[in-house]
């Protein structure tokens, strides 16, 4: 369930009447590691396991490819509330050392990031081969959009889409995080082995730096935003070779990095 029907009172003027509108579900989902508590995601229900796929990956706990063995111990209304995922020690990565056991809310970037020292990526420089044009991303945006079910419904959702370098759709996911909608699509593409030919990452709001760190570490190298990027995710763009594009609506757009990526006399 993505979005459920209230009842509301729409004012215009002096003028008022009752109005009944699809809102995008928000729900807590707790995350156990080998039965003990890891972490607490507010996030839209559905794609719950791509969900903690694309997490833990992005988080460093989980890299194998070997899928991952979860289990819902509580649901309410066919919600999952609980989910135990299983790994073995010797499968364990750095990152579960650093585990956050707060809420980390569905906007919030750097939630669950006890020191500045956590905010750290390293690994080599991507490197993007391939060429673009303006209004073949404006393509895929109308692709995007078109899917978005969610959305379109209850205009209170974000989505994530990830596209080959021949810019065919690979995935599409929709959550009222915009980083959770990432994690979903990328752990999509884990489940399902395909990772490797993601190429494109579109996003529906704005990018922060974790979003840019998620693409890093999933080896993505274009991300393309509909709205603002933050200055920290530039920075993390340019230091690890992404193309960043923002404002990418109206036939327009913003590079802010790598700008290689881009075919800018080609009108297409």
């Amino acid at each position: 369930m993505q979005s459920t029907l209230y009842q509301g009172l729409k004012v215009s003027k002096s003028n008022y009447t009752k109005v009944d509108d699809f809102l995008v579900v928000e729900a807590p989902l707790q995350i156990n590691i080998n039965k003990e508590p890891y972490t607490v995601v507010m996030r839209t229900p559905d794609d719950d396991f791509e969900l903690i796929r694309g997490l833990l990956f992005a988080e460093d706990i989980y890299k194998q490819k070997a899928p991952l063995a979860m289990k819902i111990l509580k649901q309410e209304d066919n919600i999952p509330k609980i989910v135990d995922v299983s790994i073995s020690k010797d499968h364990l990565g750095k990152g579960y050392l650093n585990k956050r056991t707060l809420l980390s809310v569905s906007s919030c970037g750097i939630c669950g990031k006890k020191e500045l020292n956590d905010i750290k990526v390293t690994g080599n420089n991507l490197e993007n081969r391939y060429q673009l044009t303006a209004n073949q991303l404006h393509k895929m945006y109308e692709v995007m959009h078109t899917l978005q079910k969610t959305y379109n419904k209850s205009g209170g959702s974000h989505a994530a889409a990830l596209f080959s370098k021949d810019n065919n759709l690979l995935t599409l996911k929709e959550d009222i995080g915009r980083h959770n909608a990432v994690d979903k699509a990328i752990g999509n593409l884990l489940i399902n082995e395909n990772l490797k030919k993601a190429h494109y990452l579109l996003v529906s709001g704005r990018v922060s730096y974790e979003i840019v760190t998620k693409a890093f570490i999933a080896k993505i190298p274009v991300i393309v935003a509909v709205s603002a990027c933050s200055s920290l995710a530039v920075d993390f763009a340019k230091e690890f070779g992404i193309c960043l594009i923002g404002f990418t609506r109206e036939n327009k757009l913003t590079i802010y990095s790598n700008t290689n990526a881009i075919n800018l006399l080609a009108h297409d």
